[in-house]
């Protein structure tokens, strides 16, 4: 995905004037030959993340399109009172783009592991958040971010579904267990595994890789009395979202993600993913405790 990311990002600087880059060390190097090419608008200024938002804001209110990229903890967590200030604050818009998503740098230690960007995205007002399941996802979500007129945030993984899914984001049904049935939304990356965790139950499997804002209209459409959300962040972040949309009918809810325990752990993305039961064990044994009728649970 990153690769993607540097790609599209170096062409856009080569269409739209507009565009500007602002760096914080992180993918310098691959960004060298566009910041030859255009050294007034790509912008390193080391490793003070809080700056390069700020740098970024400043840009934004002369009329520029600034892209900001580093790891997700020093992006969004680091540098939150600059995004809160100097861009939502003075009605300044940017487009976030992060790597290292919740774990994928686990074998660096807590300082790049990030399961609640999101959710602090989500506090401030009006963002985009896009969260690609494939490396294909990323040009098209990254042009039509830079094209807006709004701030949106970017997360890229290293996981990865097998294959992408195009469209605006709206819920894309992708298993079809008919009318009345259990509902589970897969955001992003987590959908194979989703997919694999309900193969032989009677649920229905929806897709999105843009979790804000949340297709509302498309989850009022498609659920019924039994939702479960599968988000791979901070378990719970779309939660308020999902009940709200649906606060005018009887639902269970059950929201899957990343823990709220600290594990203290490094290993690898995949062994995280594991431990945090988002793997199809995991989720197998989350959707079918949750589905389990009342009588066998005692």
């Amino acid at each position: 995905m990153r690769d993607r990311f540097i790609d599209t990002t170096t062409a856009l600087l080569a269409e739209d004037p507009r565009t500007a880059l602002v760096l914080a060390d992180i993918s310098a190097a691959a960004f060298e030959p566009a910041a030859r090419r255009h050294p007034d608008r790509v912008l390193n200024v080391g490793i003070r993340e809080q700056l390069m938002v700020g740098v970024a804001g400043g840009l934004a209110l002369t009329g520029l399109r600034p892209i900001v990229h580093t790891y997700a903890p020093f992006l969004v967590e680091r540098a939150y009172e600059q995004l809160k200030l100097d861009l939502d604050h003075q009605g300044a818009s940017a487009v976030l783009v992060s790597v290292g998503a919740s774990y994928d740098r686990a074998a660096a230690g807590r300082t790049h592991l990030s399961p609640a960007d999101v959710s602090l995205v989500d506090a401030l007002h009006g963002w985009t958040v896009h969260v690609p399941g494939h490396p294909d996802e990323v040009p098209a979500l990254l042009r039509d971010a830079v094209a807006a007129d709004g701030s949106a945030y970017l997360r890229l993984s290293t996981l990865h579904n097998d294959r992408p899914y195009g469209g605006d984001g709206a819920l894309r049904v992708l298993r079809d267990a008919g009318p009345g049935a259990p509902l589970l939304v897969a955001v992003g990356p987590v959908l194979d595994a989703a997919l694999a965790a309900v193969a032989d139950l009677g649920v229905t499997v929806a897709y999105t890789h843009r979790p804000r804002p949340f297709d509302v209209a498309g989850l009022r459409t498609l659920a019924g009395t039994e939702v479960i959300l599968v988000e791979p962040y901070l378990a719970g972040t779309s939660a308020r979202v999902v009940s709200a949309a649906l606060a005018d009918r009887p639902h269970r809810l059950l929201a899957l993600g990343v823990g709220r325990e600290e594990l203290r752990r490094y290993g690898s993305a995949e062994d995280h993913t594991r431990w945090h039961g988002l793997d199809a064990a995991g989720l197998r044994r989350s959707v079918s405790g949750f589905l389990e009728p009342a009588s066998a649970r005692g």
